[in-house]
């Protein structure tokens, strides 16, 4: 990492706020060149809190595009951190209009060219894109990164129909806690006990909304910009990675709008900004690859960027399973097109006789972190004992194999019962039996027909289903073989159905594992700079005596058949701001289920968020617990529960149980 501390222009920043017509304030920091003449804006929108969470990764980027001639932009979401008003639901017509006026009120400052661009990973790249599809005028271009354009299938909540037990649950409870924080007097002023107050008073668990549309229905329709990719004028330059949840939108992007406005690149990279150098690497120049965009756009002038492959992708070498890499061995490779001329898609049929598919309901507490981060044990272990609860295929490999794009299964199933999951995991085994997770896929039985819908299956029935797997690049070595791994289960990822431990029969005669296999001709030459960004803000992580607590830790009850996945999501810790703030956060996500009845599963997320000022006496503290059960008709939210205090008195203190139908779910 190349930390820059010279740049075409010296820069200045302050922060402001941004008037709405409703009167309403959002906070915002703004970093500009020292410069008579007016340059482009660009904005990055979101709910963290630019103040203290996300300071630190602002301080990586905002600085630098404000040294290379950008006003560089970071704000608040309404309701969050030090903005006024009352917290929506994510990507709420508000908070998109919101965003429109922000765009709007930048292009016309004096500083200002006129034009904006928009940028973001994960939260604020989701909204760049749906703010593009609203088309304000001043809004020219856009970076999204890890985002996805399919709201329903490609984020959080739902995965080919099916509920995501590891993440519809944890993320709602981690925003759960991350809205119940309060607003920093420093920043908000005298005003913030009441904005802190008034905001607690309306917040209701995301989980709630969540759970009770298990289709996609219009809830998810809105801001899912597939729903017409036509409406996004603005260019896009679309980044994932391999090992993020919503590298497949990157894809669709690149396919489906005109090749002259986007642009595609998928690294081997986590849930994260390609340039942070955590793992898997390799990193990249990307502050660099992106400014050659915003001045291609906002500026007029011609960096060679529309002239790069129409898809840049790394495909990955083999390697041994591990829950970490540091760098993962393999080359890039650019698509003039997408579907791409030097993809083919390759058959391999199924064989044997036909298989009961009735997989342990733990089946799956070896899949790794849904939102892999770079920590040490986010990715998949060896995957032998996962297969071992699984129906599996093999296929010899003879030449390299290099896989780009996304794997499809077509299965023929009889279920004996209504409902149930498949899932379908492509694993590369070496010579010596380690099994290495490249891909899986799900598809919630009952959403065969189409995800818009819930159709029962007809018990005794044989029908054929279809899905596909997620993205990815990777070569498979001659001498290994190509593992299709069937299960009826998938434990915490997937949340089981009532009737799941009855299984599926498969039957090999007419099913089939499709590869896009692209050829190792026309690799081409395609390079990037090294990772470069401004200086560091200087956050201080103190020491601790206390022994670190396991990021991943599995417990079995063998008395019992009870399996326990404790997740520790490591999202910060103690940190100490420059400006005096002490920030203290620790989370606690815990998985149970019995390997036997599918309705015992059971989440549990439990957060604790401290925010004190010392030279202020602020002392803050919030904690927050939810909980879900089910059985076979409901799922019980049996408990969410928020507990603020201020120096050490209870301020607030509410309690929310509620019962949603599994429709569909």
């Amino acid at each position: 990492m190349h930390i820059r501390t010279s740049f075409p222009f010296d820069t200045t920043h302050e922060d402001l706020r941004i008037p709405l017509p409703d009167g309403t304030q959002l906070y915002a920091r703004v970093w500009r060149p020292l410069t008579d003449e007016p340059v482009p804006a660009l904005l990055e929108y979101l709910p963290y809190r630019l103040s203290d969470w996300t300071a630190p990764r602002d301080f990586q980027r905002h600085p630098w595009y404000a040294g290379h001639g950008y006003a560089s932009v970071r704000v608040d979401i309404r309701g969050h951190g030090n903005s006024e008003g009352m917290p929506t639901d994510e990507y709420s017509a508000t908070e998109l209009a919101d965003g429109v006026e922000v765009v709007n009120w930048l292009a016309a400052q004096p500083w200002c060219s006129g034009k904006v661009g928009m940028f973001g990973i994960s939260w604020g790249g989701f909204n760049s894109l749906q703010i593009a599809a609203l088309a304000p005028e001043p809004l020219k271009a856009v970076v999204t990164v890890c985002s996805t354009d399919d709201r329903y299938d490609n984020d959080v909540h739902y995965m080919g129909g099916s509920v995501l037990a590891v993440d519809m649950h944890a993320w709602a409870a981690t925003m759960l806690a991350f809205v119940s924080r309060p607003p920093d007097p420093r920043y908000a002023g005298p005003a913030w006990r009441d904005m802190w107050l008034k905001r607690l008073e309306r917040v209701d668990p995301f989980i709630h909304t969540w759970l009770a549309h298990q289709t996609r229905d219009d809830y998810w329709r809105h801001g899912s910009v597939c729903e017409d990719y036509g409406a996004i004028d603005a260019p896009v330059l679309a980044v994932g990675g391999w090992h993020d949840p919503y590298r497949d939108t990157v894809l669709r992007l690149v396919g489906q709008l005109p090749a002259d406005r986007v642009r595609g690149l998928i690294g081997p990279w986590s849930h994260q900004y390609p340039d942070r150098g955590l793992p898997p690497g390799p990193a990249i120049g990307f502050l660099q690859e992106t400014l050659r965009w915003w001045d291609q756009h906002l500026k007029g002038v011609d960096t060679g960027i529309m002239r790069e492959p129409l898809l840049r992708a790394y495909v990955s070498d083999s390697h041994p399973p591990a829950t970490v890499y540091g760098t993962l061995p393999g080359r890039w490779v650019g698509e003039p097109a997408w579907p791409s001329p030097h993809v083919t898609t390759v058959s391999y049929g199924l064989q044997g006789a036909p298989v009961l598919v009735r997989s342990p309901q733990h089946t799956g507490v070896d899949a790794g972190r849904f939102f892999p981060f770079g920590n040490d044990a986010d990715l998949p272990p060896d995957q032998r004992e996962e297969d071992a609860r699984s129906a599996c295929f093999e296929f010899a490999v003879g030449a390299e194999t290099w896989v780009l794009g996304r794997p499809r299964v077509r299965l023929r199933l009889t279920s004996e019962v209504p409902r149930g999951q498949v899932v379908a995991r492509l694993c590369d085994v070496a010579p010596d039996g380690s099994s290495t997770l490249v891909t899986r896929g799900v598809l919630n039985l009952s959403a065969r027909h189409g995800r818009d819908r819930a159709v029962p299956w007809e018990p005794g029935a044989t029908e054929e289903v279809t899905f596909e797997l997620n993205g990815i690049g990777h070569a498979f070595p001659p001498g290994h073989r190509i593992r299709l791994a069937v299960s009826s289960a998938y434990w915490p990822w997937i949340w089981p159905q009532a009737d799941s431990a009855a299984g599926f029969a498969l039957e090999p005669a007419g099913s089939f594992l499709e590869l896009p296999v692209r050829s190792r001709e026309s690799a081409g030459e395609i390079t990037f700079d090294e990772p470069e960004q401004s200086e560091p803000l200087g956050v201080n992580f103190p020491a601790t005596l206390d022994e670190p607590r396991p990021e991943r830790l599995v417990v079995r009850d063998v008395a019992k058949g009870e399996w326990r996945l404790e997740v520790d999501p490591r999202y910060g810790g103690t940190r100490v701001y420059p400006d005096g703030l002490e920030f203290t956060e620790d989370a606690l996500e815990t998985y149970t289920i019995d390997e036997t009845d599918p309705l015992s599963a059971r989440t549990r997320s439990d957060w604790s968020i401290r925010l004190h000022r010392p030279e202020q006496a602020w002392d803050t503290t919030v904690r927050t617990r939810s909980e879900i059960t089910c059985d076979g008709a409901e799922f019980f939210l049996t408990v969410n529960e928020v507990v603020c205090t201020e120096g050490g008195e209870v301020v607030f203190h509410r309690t929310w149980e509620k019962r949603i139908p599994r429709t569909a779910g």
